[in-house]
């Protein structure tokens, strides 16, 4: 079984993710890194030359590569677990959905450098912040939330284990996507 982490940029997945797989003696992919590593270039590099679809079809690949591996923790990109395609081929594993309030999550986002961040090139990040969340908030609605605001990583990746100790069997959040 699989751990997967999704969310909105900046609430904590990659750095979670690494505590937690290591807390649980896993393995730890972050998508976007991996997509990076493959391709030779940043996300960035990759929207503002190929273009997001390209990007798309580049996590719906590698949701299907992941599915057919056990034992991981996955951290993926903001919008990973909203396609469907992709949430069906990693629907066996857990899924967590990660949230923290916008003020947080820009902050954190600008802490790491806001240029990597191809969605929030806006001149009023906070408000683009909102309206993205806005959007999502269906999609990201259909997975367990836990709240990194005012949290460490090592807090949060407690707070998954224990739920994981209380929860083991992968059924215990019945996932529907939509």
């Amino acid at each position: 079984m699989n751990i997967i982490l999704t969310g909105f940029m900046g609430t904590g997945k990659s750095a979670v993710g690494r505590l937690l797989a290591a807390r649980l003696g896993l393995d730890f992919v972050d998508t976007d890194a991996l997509i990076e590593e493959r391709q030779g270039q940043s996300v960035a590099a990759i929207f503002a030359e190929r273009g997001e679809a390209v990007f798309r079809r580049m996590e719906a690949a590698l949701a299907e590569e992941l599915a057919a591996r056990d034992d991981l923790v996955i951290a993926t990109g903001g919008k990973f677990m909203l396609a469907t395609e992709n949430a069906k081929a990693l629907a066996a594993g857990r899924i967590f959905c990660l949230f923290a309030s916008p003020e947080d999550i820009l902050a954190r986002v600008m802490a790491d450098g806001a240029a990597c961040r191809p969605l929030l090139a806006a001149p009023e990040p906070e408000t683009k912040i909102r309206a993205l969340l806005a959007e999502r908030q269906v999609g990201y609605a259909q997975f367990p939330a836990i709240n990194t605001s005012g949290k460490t990583p090592g807090q949060i990746a407690a707070e998954i284990a224990a739920r994981l100790a209380a929860q083991p069997a992968a059924d215990s959040f019945p996932f529907q996507p939509v």
